[in-house]
């Protein structure tokens, strides 16, 4: 939640790769993260910061940027607690399991959008299945990582996950007095999950094998389904690792290399993520508000310490002298945890001293309430601190934190001096909402370089940058006056490194990344004749960064924004909205215009407005004026393995009986009967795709005719090599994988036209398999025909919804 705090995507990825860069350093190869739930009950679940937050939306932007950056650095990733552990019931007893209540469909319009989104961009590798009961209308499970309904139907069947299952750790109280671990792990196996965590204790991972080899024993467990397991997990192994990497981990030799610059990183980070949520009485910085001889007091609660932070070390240190077996250290690692709590925040009040050169009080409180000794030391101080921990589940630390902003408020009604400042060091929520708290500040981590950053930024050292997360920072942002950006227009020379900046930062940040990781700034620039181009930018002039970018095209009174995008770090803040207006002014200006659309088949890096299950692009597109209620679906459709694809049943023979034959015309020889088909039937953009594809000896055009040889269809096949590939992302591969194109099908309105874009796409599938293309891209597919391509083995990879409206309903900027 930090992280998300700092309002960074970028640092998400740039944090996330850094951390998997170390750990990969020491051997490890998979990492179980990000987490993916929506804390849609933030007050009360223990999540809390290990969450992004409780916007469904940005929790998938910051999580696919953690997944970004663990794989560029060569991590195995595990999404969780699938299907969530953001909104739990919790029933009192710990032998009862926490429970979802929500319905399948309200889990989808919120809290399964991360996990969907996180599969669809294609770089998890395994799911951890979480242990929570589910009860509601549809669905009554004990363990959600025992039941086939979450793991094999909602998981693989509805959100289309292929990679490795991982269940929740069959330990659990709960599960152990309902049904043993060895009927679990039977379970488990049997539910669809691929790997069986057991924690702790060997004797109980010993009783798990044993339970496996009986459910096969038993005939409970087949052999299929074992070695299906096997298959994904040896996937997994072959993705990111080998023996000779396990075997030679780079260690201390590249951990000393990237220390300093890691370090650099992390402090940045923390720096970032500081939040003043409220200052009322503009008590920050304190150099300013409290004077040098005034006291100060630091109130904190005992909690326990980190496990990587100094106070366990010092406990570790201690135990290991004195205590021989592993069972003893360990127990007296608890212990000392308990009576160290005290020790947690020691280092945060002296470095409140040093940095005011001055003194400070610091004293703890507990459960116990406000003490005489506190009351003692309030009265003393002039400025108070208050840190708090999860005060919403600690529930005594929010009882103290109110007594003590009384008091000082009748303090201060008596006309003594008594500022106070309240320090959420965990979750953002504890008073979030409470006015009675004037100044309040949010950390979201107690690490030693957390509270560093927060002295820093009480003193005024650094300017605090974050904000909360999610719907509150949304909310906040919603008050704010709409600025006014300058738009200038895009220059290559200048502009052209900012835009490529611009993609890539995109590509890690959101879903599907496909638009961006497969497009530079050349990709917006045809450099076509028939074509106006005009693209403009909102640029730091000094930085020479971009947040903006919008490329806007005139074709023949067609007047189309082909594509818009705006930094990450600079959403919600009215670039976009800058960008749009000045494009439609230009626009607008065009003579002869007759429409004006959203979307672009040629450049075709967004052929519409890309559709979200949350609608949030559109309604975007909405608020800024546009009708969108009646747009045309657009999709791209691939078939992954070619290699294993085989023609539909029946296909061949029915075309044959419809005397519907296919010929293949590679220059500009014969185009006149194809271009005349495509005026005829599609609008100006695709009669130039297919002229430039005439015109490219890497494309050809299928066409289908009928026994007089009338034209019924045409179809655009092309090759890695064609120069479409880099005006449409989807055509893009990999450097080892080649990728045939089928593009933009277009066929006569007749009582065959199904049958003929099933027979063209057909040929140009075969084409490409002939081309040794690895998989096939149908690009460009109406809506309407999606179910046709199904059945031939076609999978929807994005959906786009072309929009067009006519210029009168633009008056009022023209």
């Amino acid at each position: 939640m930090g992280i998300a705090a700092t309002g960074s995507p970028e640092l998400a990825y740039n944090v996330a790769k850094a951390t998997a860069t170390e750990i990969s350093a020491v051997g490890v190869n998979l990492i179980l993260g990000p987490v993916l739930d929506v804390l849609t009950n933030a007050r009360h679940q223990p999540l809390g910061v290990r969450t992004t937050g409780d916007d469904p939306q940005e929790a998938s932007q910051y999580c696919i940027a953690t997944i970004n950056g663990y794989k560029d650095a060569g991590i195995a990733t595990c999404g969780k607690h699938f299907p969530s552990y953001g909104n739990l019931d919790f029933l009192g007893s710990s032998l009862d399991m926490p429970i979802i209540t929500q319905t399948l469909e309200e889990l989808s319009l919120s809290a399964l959008v991360p996990f969907r989104n996180a599969v669809a961009a294609g770089r998890l590798d395994a799911m951890f299945i979480g242990g929570c009961g589910i009860q509601n209308a549809g669905m009554n499970v004990t363990h959600a990582c025992l039941s086939d309904q979450v793991v094999d139907d909602l998981l693989r069947n509805d959100l289309g996950f292929k990679g490795v299952a991982i269940s929740e750790c069959l330990e659990m109280q709960s599960l152990i007095q309902e049904y043993g671990v060895k009927g679990g792990t039977v379970m488990a196996v049997e539910a669809g999950n691929d790997l069986i965590l057991l924690c702790r204790a060997h004797d109980i991972q010993l009783e798990a094998i044993s339970g496996l080899k009986l459910g096969i024993e038993n005939g409970i467990i087949s052999k299929k389904r074992i070695y299906t397991s096997l298959r994904r997990v040896l996937r997994l192994k072959n993705a990111c690792t080998s023996w000779e990497k396990a075997l030679n981990p780079p260690g201390l030799s590249l951990l000393s290399k990237i220390h300093s610059s890691h370090l650099a990183l992390s402090q940045k980070a923390y720096d970032q993520s500081i939040a003043v949520v409220r200052d009322k009485d503009n008590l920050l910085p304190l150099s300013e508000s409290l004077l040098q001889g005034e006291e100060l007091l630091l109130l904190t609660p005992l909690v326990k310490p980190l496990p990587a932070s100094a106070a366990t070390k010092n406990i570790i240190e201690k135990g290991n002298g004195k205590l021989s077996s592993m069972h003893e250290r360990w127990i007296h690692h608890e212990r000392g945890t308990i009576m160290s709590g005290e020790g947690v925040f020691r280092e945060l009040g002296k470095s409140l001293a040093r940095i005011r050169n001055g003194k400070l009080l610091h004293t703890s409180y507990t459960a116990n309430g406000l003490r005489p000794v506190h009351e003692n030391l309030i009265n003393r101080a002039s400025a108070i601190i208050i840190v708090t921990a999860d005060a919403n589940r600690n529930m005594y630390q929010n009882g103290f934190t109110k007594h003590v902003a009384t008091m000082c408020h009748m303090l201060r009604g008596t006309g003594q001096k008594k500022s106070l400042v309240v320090v959420a060091v965990s979750s953002p929520y504890d008073f979030a909402m409470e006015k009675l708290i004037g100044t309040y500040v949010c950390t979201f981590d107690f690490t030693e370089t957390a509270m560093a950053s927060l002295v820093r930024a009480l003193y005024g050292e650094i300017v605090p940058q974050g904000s909360m997360p999610g719907t509150m920072r949304k909310s906040k942002k919603v008050t704010k006056t709409r600025q006014q950006w300058l738009v200038e227009n895009y220059e290559r020379s200048r502009d052209e490194h900012g835009l490529n900046e611009l993609l890539r930062t995109l590509a890690r940040t959101s879903t599907p990344s496909l638009p961006y990781m497969a497009t530079t700034a050349a990709s917006f620039e045809l450099r076509d004749s028939n074509f106006e181009e005009s693209h403009f930018v909102v640029r730091n002039s000094s930085t020479n960064m971009l947040y903006g970018f919008i490329a806007t095209y005139y074709l023949k009174g067609v007047a189309i924004i082909g594509a818009i995008f705006v930094d990450p770090s600079k959403r919600n803040v009215s670039v976009g909205r800058s960008l749009h207006r000045r494009a439609m002014r230009a626009l607008l200006q065009k003579s002869g215009i007759k429409k004006i659309q959203l979307g672009l088949a040629y450049p075709g890096i967004f052929p519409g407005v890309p559709v979200d299950e949350s609608g949030s692009i559109r309604n975007w597109f909405d608020n800024v004026g546009w009708d969108t209620q009646f747009p045309k679906r657009l999709a791209n459709m691939v078939i992954e393995d070619l290699g294993s694809w085989s023609s539909p049943e029946g296909l061949l023979q029915s075309l044959q009986r419809a005397n519907i034959s296919f010929d293949l015309i590679k220059s500009m020889d014969n185009s006149d009967s194809v271009l005349a088909l495509v005026a005829a039937q599609s609008g100006p953009e695709i009669v130039e795709l297919y002229r430039s594809a005439l015109q490219d000896p890497h494309c050809g055009i299928v066409r289908a005719k009928a026994a007089l040889d009338n034209v019924l269809g045409i179809v655009i096949i092309s090759t890695k090599s064609s120069h479409l590939s880099a005006y449409i992302p989807s055509l893009h591969a990999s450097e080892n994988q080649e990728a045939g194109g089928i593009i933009a099908p277009i066929v006569t309105a007749t009582a065959q036209a199904s049958l003929v874009l099933q027979g063209l796409v057909f040929m140009g599938v075969r084409q490409n398999k002939s081309q040794k293309s690895a998989k096939s891209v149908l690009s460009w597919v109406p809506g309407e025909t999606h179910e046709l391509f199904s059945a031939m083995g076609f999978e929807v990879q994005q959906t786009f919804d072309e929009v067009v409206n006519s210029p009168e309903h633009w008056l009022d900027l023209s």
